[in-house]
């Protein structure tokens, strides 16, 4: 073999060896560590005390997975002052005796609720090389029934606030604020006109709930005074691309806002938005906790919670 062939040989060789390494990885390894985000936002009214939000999301959890149900429980060691859990949290029809064993400790503080799709629907096979296609984000048209009634009913005997299609007022820390949520826009169950309006001006803030982040409800949320929404849903892309990041969001938000902190303002998404108004609302997609069954990898995205603080706005 001539050396031109056998150094071909032994680039294809490393290539093969490193993606093996990488499905390995993503597979064995990523998918279950776990990590804590923390995040400080200026949202509160001048002087106004901290808050501390735990923020928890798709889970995806499945009978036999101790490991993701140990984690989560142990977050009530961080004693927030409240408690989110933005959907999406069951795979399997016997998952909710186990998510509820999760949830059951952070149970012990305040919190709301909003569901996403595979808290309705079963996860189905899909073709991986859909993944990275807009054809990837369209919710199956059939799909097996999970017991939602069962999960609604669970965390509501915690106590927490069922925020699907719902306007509220809850107490979070020393303050009384607002929470405005949706049904899950990725199977368009979000109902906002029957709860839209604008923020009330007695409460230290009005915050919005979704588990998709689409660009209609954020709009529209915003646009009524909300200072900060909670979302899930996107897994921060799954597949990340290192020092790049998120390659698709599965919902019409734009990668660079897949996970984390971000601004958010009616039209942000739009070509051309310009720049940031100085009123913008803060946006926090979580990039959540488990993956499909079906795609049981992640790449250059650990899973994760978010521990928000919220702190007053610089005067």
């Amino acid at each position: 073999m001539d050396p031109l062939a056998r150094t071909a040989l032994r680039t294809a060789g490393g290539l093969v060896g490193a993606g093996v390494a990488a499905v390995a990885y993503a597979g064995l390894v990523e998918r279950t560590w776990f990590t804590l985000r923390r995040f400080t936002v200026p949202v509160l009214p001048a002087g106004a005390a901290p808050v501390r939000i735990l923020q928890v999301s798709d889970l995806h959890l499945t009978p036999g997975q101790r490991k993701k149900v140990e984690w989560v429980r142990s977050l009530a060691g961080l004693r927030p002052d409240f408690v989110v859990n933005s959907g999406d949290n069951l795979a399997h029809v016997d998952a909710v005796p186990p998510l509820l064993r999760a949830m059951e400790p952070l149970m012990e503080f305040p919190g709301a609720f909003v569901l996403g799709s595979n808290d309705y629907f079963a996860p189905v096979p899909k073709n991986p090389a859909r993944y990275l296609t807009r054809g990837y984000a369209k919710a199956p048209k059939i799909r097996g029934d999970l017991p939602v009634g069962e999960l609604v009913e669970g965390l509501g005997a915690g106590g927490w606030a069922d925020l699907d299609n719902a306007r509220t007022v809850v107490e979070m820390g020393e303050h009384r604020v607002e929470l405005v949520g949706v049904d899950d826009p990725h199977v368009q169950f979000d109902r906002y006109h029957e709860v839209a309006g604008s923020a009330r001006d007695d409460v230290a803030l009005t915050m919005g709930l979704v588990h998709a982040p689409y660009q209609r409800v954020l709009d529209a949320m915003v646009a009524d005074g909300a200072g900060l929404v909670l979302a899930g849903h996107t897994h921060g892309g799954q597949l990340a691309v290192p020092l790049y990041g998120a390659l698709v969001t599965n919902c019409d938000l734009d990668t660079g806002r897949a996970k984390g902190v971000s601004r958010w303002w009616p039209g942000a998404g739009r070509p051309g938005a310009g720049g940031t108004p100085e009123d913008a609302a803060w946006l926090h997609v979580s990039a959540g906790l488990g993956t499909s069954p079906y795609a049981p990898v992640r790449f250059a995205c650990r899973p994760e919670a978010t521990l928000l603080t919220l702190v007053a706005r610089e005067s």
